[in-house]
């Protein structure tokens, strides 16, 4: 173990430790530290999974089994840059300190907090004022103005403690939450004939009844987004997360700094791919308002979410969210073997869901480094050329989710699907081929808002900045009018 002066999970002469095997949960409860979620949020979500296996089972060939540890899934493709460090000019998010493609992490400043009298310890990625979120480095999104709309408790008021001179010569202050995550609760997924939906499931981290990662410093409007990743002051668990969010992979705290010095504490964490504008991006999943969200995007669940402002809101007045595709059935396999795979299936099968998030667990790195993850189409991003959409980013998503039909699973025609614009033309001109699905009833419905808020800040790019779209949208389909 390190000196408490400097303290790295893992330790920093072995970071990614070889040896240590796959981090699978078991489904059953530890006891102690332990707690049960909201009984009716998990049968709430659990009658979902029901629903929706009506349908996919019906729409898709029974999956097939991952590959065995021994084999590497061959080399991906449409995904951009997949080794390496990702070069700075490709960051949104410029506080970054690194960003690992080989590794699939993302290394983000790490800042002390308190809550309730323990130490917390936040990243900070977006904000809601321009000036600041530039002076910090992290995504401008002024939607986030809008979460507390009708749903005082979707933010947190917190404090910031005035040190002395001789206690903070120059740093960050510690910043007083009113509640945490519990991270203690095991995470479980167990997969389903055809991946998703899923067989069970549990949520592992759960936000307190006062948590929200969206924060307002007491005397000021400005909204940040400032997920708490990890508890405590030491022996941080980036194997099975006892103590940290799901994504955390290794935690720096920084000793303390000599005169005219600053130190960095850092923390490095899972990133999940997908696309916005025809271009593969980056993002990193913490928090979500449903318990199957959570599960599926390793993420806190945190219930307040699920009331942020609003529904169906996207680019309308007083809404907080932007619009995020997702796909229930697409096709299954790693990129190196199926290109046009994306979706739940997908990662349920191929993304090798019901597995801990670790860096010693380098076959679950790979799969998701080629291609494992639910690879979703988002809507605004920061580096459109139209500042009407660059601004319109939130990273509190508005899930609409594609259920491909019958018809269009036996001709192959539910393919990886990489830009907005075609997504919405697809789904208002041929109904044939892609229609919403009925969270609780898992049948076609009319394609929108499911009810599902993810909190998920954009990162950068792996090729090209997202700028245009690849499609003119049809009339009607979006608002305001192109």
């Amino acid at each position: 173990m390190t000196s408490a002066a400097r303290r790295v999970y893992p330790p920093a002469d072995m970071s990614y430790p070889e040896g240590k095997g796959n981090t699978v949960r078991t489904s059953r409860w530890s006891s102690g530290s332990r707690i049960r979620k909201s009984a009716m949020a998990v049968a709430a979500a659990v009658a979902m999974t029901a629903g929706l296996l009506a349908v996919t089972g019906a729409a898709a060939a029974p999956a097939s089994q991952p590959a065995s540890q021994s084999t590497r899934p061959a080399q991906a493709t449409g995904l951009g840059q997949l080794d390496g460090l990702l070069p700075r000019d490709h960051l949104t998010q410029e506080s970054a300190l690194q960003v690992d493609l080989s590794r699939e992490s993302v290394r983000l400043p790490l800042y002390k907090g308190k809550a309730q009298g323990k130490t917390v310890w936040f990243v900070l990625l977006d904000a809601s004022d321009r000036g600041l979120a530039a002076d910090l480095g992290v995504n401008y999104a002024p939607k986030l103005a809008n979460v507390g709309i009708g749903c005082p408790t979707c933010i947190e008021t917190v404090k910031i403690e005035s040190p002395t001179p001789q206690h903070n010569r120059f740093g960050p202050a510690v910043v007083d939450f009113q509640d945490a995550p519990n991270f203690a609760p095991t995470r479980t997924a167990v997969t389903g004939p055809q991946g998703f939906p899923l067989a069970s499931f549990t949520p592992g981290a759960v936000g307190g009844t006062r948590y929200s990662p969206f924060i307002q410093i007491a005397g000021s409007p400005i909204v940040y987004n400032a997920p708490i990743v990890a508890t405590g002051d030491t022996h941080f668990d980036v194997d099975h997360h006892t103590n940290t969010a799901e994504r955390v992979l290794a935690v720096h705290i920084a000793p303390p700094a000599p005169a005219g010095k600053y130190y960095q504490s850092w923390v490095d964490m899972l990133f999940i791919k997908g696309f916005d504008a025809g271009q593969p991006i980056l993002y990193l999943s913490t928090d979500a308002g449903q318990p199957l969200t959570a599960v599926l995007e390793r993420a806190t669940y945190a219930p307040a979410l699920d009331r942020a402002a609003y529904n169906g809101g996207d680019d309308f007045l007083g809404s907080s969210r932007e619009r995020l595709f997702g796909f229930i059935n697409g096709q299954t396999g790693l990129s190196g073997l199926d290109p046009q795979a994306q979706g739940f299936q997908h990662l349920a099968i191929d993304g090798l869901i019901g597995r801990d998030a670790s860096a010693s667990d380098h076959y679950l790195i790979d799969a998701l480094r080629n291609g494992g993850d639910l690879l979703n189409v988002f809507g605004d991003f920061p580096t459109l050329a139209d500042p009407r959409h660059a601004d319109a980013y939130s990273p509190l998503w508005d899930a609409q989710l594609g259920l491909w039909t019958p018809k269009a699973v036996k001709a192959g025609l539910n393919t990886r699907q990489i830009d907005e614009n075609q997504v919405f033309n697809l789904a208002a001109s041929r109904p044939d081929l892609l229609t919403g699905v009925d969270p609780a009833t898992g049948k076609p419905a009319p394609y929108g808002s499911d009810g599902v808020d993810i909190n998920c800040a954009v990162i950068g790019y792996t090729a090209q900045a997202p700028t245009a779209n690849l499609a003119v949208p049809l009339p009607n389909s979006q608002f305001p009018p192109s």
